[in-house]
């Protein structure tokens, strides 16, 4: 145990303590000599500024002598070394499972905690390397937009921007209060209120351009209501659900599908032919649409019947596709 854990252990273990901590059970427990203990206690005492009250003669002992409802926390961010590499290790990952999006921030960050580690001479090799992120998916994200936007969430700040749909590509000026920040199969959304259509919506932040924050306070929406909303339904489509969806697995789809999580409010249930039946609520069907194409033969939409019979569309649509030679 280097003098960094020892000094955080020593002031957890008196932080914690009703009674003084007797010498040997403090030696015990930071692993250390008599004179290692006494130096580290002097430390704490004296540079670290810890109110410590000790006990001396042949049966030493320490404790912070506090007020009733008094406390003494260390100044600063005090962490052991295996809880810094594993910040680094998950600084690692998020630049690894999103590249730009948040490595110009954490750069000084980072470096800081490899200087620190450094210094505790740990020289443990970061895990970083035995951990593989696949990304899929994952559209281009403007890095300044994305930190204006996550700043004005956090901040509670209304924000304006320029926004550009994917589905028309229309553009749009919009002014909203950002309610919070959604991390959705390798992409962003911004969940908001929005002040000019009055009604609560959801913005791919990667078709966010000219963000600007505000200095207007955001309008905040119980988390409750944002859920019915914009959480109700499956996958990123708003709205409060129209239909419940039922699809039916084969027998070899189903030891996929009934270990995955495909909604909140999902039922699940076996059929006696090992098939699987899976029920849950859909305001869009676009998405559960492509998401049900994926098992191709493995799959079959039962109800509704709107539902199936746009199924049926589709899979017209893509078998003619393939009459003839390709174009």
């Amino acid at each position: 145990m280097d003098r960094y854990e020892r000094i955080l252990t020593l002031h957890r273990l008196l932080k914690s303590a009703h009674y003084p901590v007797p010498l040997p059970k403090l030696m015990d427990e930071l692993e250390c000599s008599r004179a290692t203990l006494y130096r580290d206690i002097g430390f704490l005492r004296d540079a670290l500024g810890a109110p410590i009250e000790s006990a001396g003669g042949e049966h030493a002992a320490f404790r912070y002598e506090l007020s009733e409802g008094e406390r003494f926390e260390l100044p600063g961010l005090w962490l052991t070394s295996d809880e810094l590499a594993a910040l680094l290790a998950l600084n690692e990952l998020i630049g690894r499972s999103g590249p730009g999006v948040l490595a110009g921030a954490l750069a000084p960050f980072k470096s800081r905690i490899e200087h620190l580690l450094s210094d505790r001479g740990s020289g443990k090799a970061l895990p970083v390397e035995r951990i593989r992120v696949i990304p899929w998916g994952a559209r281009k994200l403007d890095q300044q937009a994305f930190r204006i936007v996550a700043g004005a969430v956090l901040e509670r700040k209304q924000l304006r921007f320029r926004y550009r749909a994917r589905t028309t590509g229309a553009d749009s000026r919009r002014t909203v209060s950002p309610q919070r920040l959604t991390h959705y199969r390798d992409n962003w959304y911004l969940d908001v209120w929005d002040h000019d259509r009055e009604a609560l919506r959801s913005f791919a932040v990667d078709r966010i351009a000219e963000a600007q924050a505000m200095d207007a306070p955001a309008r905040d929406v119980p988390e409750v209501e944002l859920d019915q909303a914009l959480a109700s339904s499956y996958g990123i489509f708003a709205g409060q659900p129209k239909a419940w969806a039922t699809i039916r697995f084969s027998s070899h789809a189903a030891r996929w599908v009934a270990d995955e999580h495909w909604h909140s409010q999902q039922k699940g249930e076996w059929l006696s032919d090992g098939r699987y039946e899976l029920q849950l609520p859909y305001s869009n069907s676009k998405e559960l649409l492509m998401d049900v194409l994926k098992y191709g033969p493995d799959a079959e939409v039962i109800a509704p019947l709107p539902l199936r019979e746009e199924m049926k569309i589709l899979l017209q649509l893509a078998q003619g596709a393939y009459q003839g030679s390709p174009r």
